[in-house]
């Protein structure tokens, strides 16, 4: 007979709620019944060791938390910066949250025993500072000029300068193959810490939207909000019920992707047909309807013009993403390798700056193989792999 696992029951029922996943769902993990599960939770019966270590796994929490005596201290949960109308969220955002919190606090600890120095940026200003002060200094912080990207991928340049300064980022769109997270739940949120700020960036929209994304968060960093956000991108008016950081954050990211010398400086000609506006926006790394948002808000294009521009613009993005889907689909035929890079999603998914830093300390030998492995959730027969990627 298999040998029981003593867990305490209701540790057993916080970390499958906490974890957002019903009693059938967590019950069919371990090939039981709901209500046999739910005696577990009760103290009823007991699961066996291997139950208990699988449903550990599914809830992505240590095997031993099941035996402590009592409901542990979980982290705090973020601010929730989204509408009242926003979608639940679900099991995907509440483990990537979780897991960016782990990095987070690991990471704060690190560089305290180092000695390192607060960030001078973090929580420089407020609500009550100008939108287009606080996206000059973004700019100027990270030495970022919208008009003069290095990369043909801008995206790819914000990141790497914030990185630069000491900004976690962070980018994927699943926690694992079965579960994708969703852009309706979480677009991206912020941990705004003085010693090792994150960000993290749902990566399920196209490079356009995450770039304003990241922005808004970088935002969110820049003000000391911590929080999560949806629904993130440009808007006409504010009558909505979004909240006032979302959208004080909204225009910081307008004014330092979109800066009013920019705008101005755009010949008239953008604005005579969607594609126009569409290949302009595309230069600015910005979706056609940020831009057209932006310009409308400057009161550069008329309402109709707007919404003549937004339809033309629509056609104009659905060829591109044809063109694109087709490009693609030719370089899968040719590589012939099923799939992006298993080491650039790994890298995306941590941030090059954190897979550094924990890379770093298991090289100097700061922390166990376990540790490090289980900070970069992969196995630690891939660092070497991992580090190349890293490095090229």
């Amino acid at each position: 007979m298999a040998d029981k696992a003593y867990i305490t029951p209701k540790v057993l029922r916080w970390a499958r709620e906490s974890a957002r996943i019903s009693l059938e769902t967590a019950a069919a993990k371990v090939n039981v019944t709901a209500e046999k599960l739910s005696e577990w939770e009760e103290g009823v019966e007991l699961p066996t060791i291997r139950q208990a270590e699988t449903l550990a796994k599914s809830y992505k929490r240590p095997f031993a938390l099941f035996f402590l005596p009592e409901v542990p201290r979980d982290f705090q949960p973020l601010q929730d910066f989204r509408k009242d109308s926003a979608k639940e969220l679900g099991t995907a955002s509440v483990f990537i949250i979780r897991e960016i919190q782990q990095k987070q606090t690991w990471t704060r600890e690190v560089y305290e025993d180092e000695g390192n120095l607060p960030l001078p940026f973090v929580g420089k200003y407020n609500l009550d500072t100008s939108p287009q002060q606080v996206a000059a200094d973004i700019l100027s912080t990270l030495q970022i000029d919208p008009l003069n990207y290095k990369s043909a991928n801008p995206i790819k340049e914000w990141i790497e300068k914030a990185e630069a300064k000491g900004i976690f980022i962070s980018r994927t769109s699943f926690i694992h193959s079965k579960l994708k997270l969703d852009s309706k739940e979480l677009q991206g949120f912020a941990i705004a810490d003085k010693y090792a700020p994150f960000v993290f960036v749902n990566s399920e929209n196209w490079d356009a939207p995450q770039l304003f994304t990241l922005v808004h968060e970088l935002a969110h960093i820049w003000i000391a909000a911590s929080g999560i956000s949806n629904e993130i991108e440009p808007e006409l008016d504010h009558k909505d019920n979004s909240h006032p950081v979302e959208i004080f954050c909204n225009e910081v990211a307008a004014n330092a992707l979109m800066p009013s010398s920019i705008m101005l400086g755009l010949p008239p000609s953008t604005y005579n047909a969607g594609n126009e506006v569409f290949n302009s926006a595309k230069k600015l790394g910005i979706s056609s309807f940020a831009l057209l948002v932006r310009a409308f808000n400057m009161q550069l294009i008329s309402l109709d013009k707007y919404r003549k521009l937004k339809k033309e613009a629509e056609i104009s993005f659905r060829n591109f993403l044809i063109k694109e889907a087709e490009i693609n689909a030719r370089r899968k035929e040719k590589k012939d390798k099923g799939g992006p890079n298993y080491y650039m999603l790994l890298v995306n998914k941590n941030g090059h700056l954190f897979t550094k830093v924990v890379m770093d300390a298991f090289r100097g030998g700061f922390i166990q193989p376990t540790q490090a492995s289980s900070l970069l959730n992969t196995q630690i027969n891939n660092f070497s792999k991992l580090e190349s990627f890293l490095y090229k």
